[in-house]
């Protein structure tokens, strides 16, 4: 992973962060706040001995002395030292009580004892404190051997008296909060990175390029009225939405497809933005002057009829299967050197119709006289019929709905046509985004701050629409065998069979 996987980890998940460390904030000032408040006194022992007058015995002396320091330390938590300090202070409680409050040190090479005291009262802690130093130095001459006079050659003085405590030991209250800030921060980026690791949506282009090895060639933003207004170019040309559509047509004009523009729109699964991309992909091509065929081969659940408001109960299934010529039933859009071929009725063979020799004999002849052909196809993963389709084509346009289709679908998409032999020629992120780190604005660089209206397209075309579709001139084409079995012919062009597209625009554009 790049810093930038990681800042856009951050960004993504900011929040989870910020509520995990205020979490831990709260949960440290509250146990702070609940804890009693203790104080610590100390007092200070100076340890020395009696005996000796030369110096070599006051050397002897002093050895004898931090040799025995470790014991004298060891003394401090004794019932023979705290017994004393317990009836002296009138405490009503037991050595053993007493013991984890009191704690007793000496430094490496020196003989001085510091008896340190905790307690919730500080004027208690204080006087335990010097009653314990008291009562260790009347203990340890009692208990060293006497010398020979008769008295005890180790001396303990009490050098520094134990004073209140002003503020409590603990709790550390700005240390509590800060351990508190730390740990809760670092809770919230473990789970924000666990988060990513464990989420399995295709969202950025990266993520759908190391699956698919294809390049993206565009990205559509997400819109909430994608349904009001789904052919967004013919409705509201100046908006950002339109505007990827035709960053989408310029970056479809640069694919190598040795020579070929005929290509399969498919998904991986429904409603990932497929139908809407292609028809707007269409229209973008033909604002350009492309003279564009869209082929709606989606066989079970067509959408480009409805969408654009024609006539769809005949075409390419009435096509395929010699009912009807392609002239008969292509008819030209929006005053634009567009062609739409309907699906017609729903057959109960769509794989086979669309594998047949009669489709790839079609396509070949919409090629050469149409410079994009444009298939609106099934999903892959449900299907089988893109991917068939995909053969007879020059490439599959694979739309992929950012944050919605998961690797493991877009995986099994990609399989599909590597299966079969056919080439995706690249993919198109839909529903990106327009807030966040994944943003459409953010990630593809769109923002130019356009503020323009939109104008609602019609639901449905007006009379003098309708009328002109169906009073539109019709062609011959050719007649393709019912049967996939014999030898394909030569194709003759759609020009030499009447079908001038040409003609059809510039008469169109005249009724218009």
């Amino acid at each position: 992973m790049e810093l930038s996987d990681y800042i856009r980890i951050l960004r993504k998940n900011w929040l989870v962060i910020v509520v995990l460390t205020l979490v831990g904030l709260g949960a440290a000032a509250g146990y702070s706040l609940t804890r009693t408040p203790i104080y610590e006194s100390s007092s200070t022992v100076f340890v020395s001995t009696q005996a000796g007058g030369t110096a070599a015995e006051l050397q002897q002396g002093s050895n004898f002395t931090q040799a025995r320091m470790n014991t004298y330390v060891g003394l401090v938590t004794t019932p023979v030292v705290l017994n004393p300090v317990i009836a002296d202070l009138d405490l009503g409680i037991t050595a053993a009580e007493l013991k984890p409050d009191v704690s007793a040190s000496s430094a490496l090479n020196s003989t001085l004892i510091t008896v340190t005291v905790s307690d919730p009262d500080p004027v208690r802690a204080a006087d335990i404190a010097n009653a314990i130093a008291a009562s260790l130095s009347a203990a340890v001459p009692q208990l060293e051997p006497e010398a020979a006079d008769g008295t005890s050659p180790i001396r303990l003085s009490r050098v520094s008296d134990a004073q209140p405590a002003l503020k409590p030991s603990s709790p550390n209250v700005p240390l509590n909060l800060a351990l508190g800030t730390l740990v809760g921060l670092a809770l919230g980026i473990g789970i924000a990175v666990l988060r990513t690791t464990l989420d399995n949506r295709v969202r950025t282009p990266r993520d759908a390029e190391q699956i698919t090895n294809a390049p993206a060639i565009g990205a559509i933003a997400y819109d909430t009225k994608a349904k009001e207004r789904p052919l967004i170019v013919h409705a509201d040309p100046l908006s950002p939405r339109a505007e990827s559509f035709r960053a989408l047509r310029t970056n479809l004009q640069f694919l190598d497809m040795g020579g070929r523009a005929s290509f399969v729109i498919t998904s991986s699964i429904p409603s990932e933005g497929k139908s809407t991309t292609t028809i707007n992909l269409a229209i973008a091509l033909a604002d350009a002057g492309k003279r564009v065929a869209l082929l709606d081969t989606d066989l079970r659940k067509p959408k480009v009829a409805e969408y654009l408001g024609i006539e769809g109960g005949v075409g390419l299934t009435d096509v395929l299967i010699g009912r009807a010529r392609v002239g008969d039933v292509m008819l030209p859009w929006g005053g634009r050197s567009l062609y739409v071929l309907p699906a017609g009725k729903v057959p109960p063979n769509p794989s086979e119709l669309l594998g047949s020799r009669q489709m790839s004999t079609l396509l070949e002849a919409l090629e050469r006289d149409f410079d994009v052909v444009l298939c609106d196809a099934p999903p892959l993963l449900p299907v089988t019929d893109a991917a068939i389709l995909a053969r007879a084509t020059s490439g599959a346009l694979l739309v992929v709905a950012a944050g919605r289709t998961t690797k493991h679908q877009l995986t099994g998409a990609a399989e599909a046509l590597v299966t079969v032999g056919a080439k995706l020629a690249g993919f198109v992120m839909s529903m990106v985004p327009t807030r966040g780190p994944d943003s459409y604005y953010a990630a593809y660089g769109y923002g130019y701050g356009y503020g323009y209206g939109y104008r609602e397209a019609p639901a449905k075309p007006s009379r003098k629409e309708a009328k002109r579709r169906r009073t539109a001139p019709v062609a011959t084409v050719p007649d393709v065998p019912n049967v996939v079995d014999g030898p394909a012919s030569d194709v003759p062009t759609l020009d030499e069979l009447g079908f001038d597209t040409r003609r059809e625009a510039r008469q169109a554009d005249r009724e218009s």
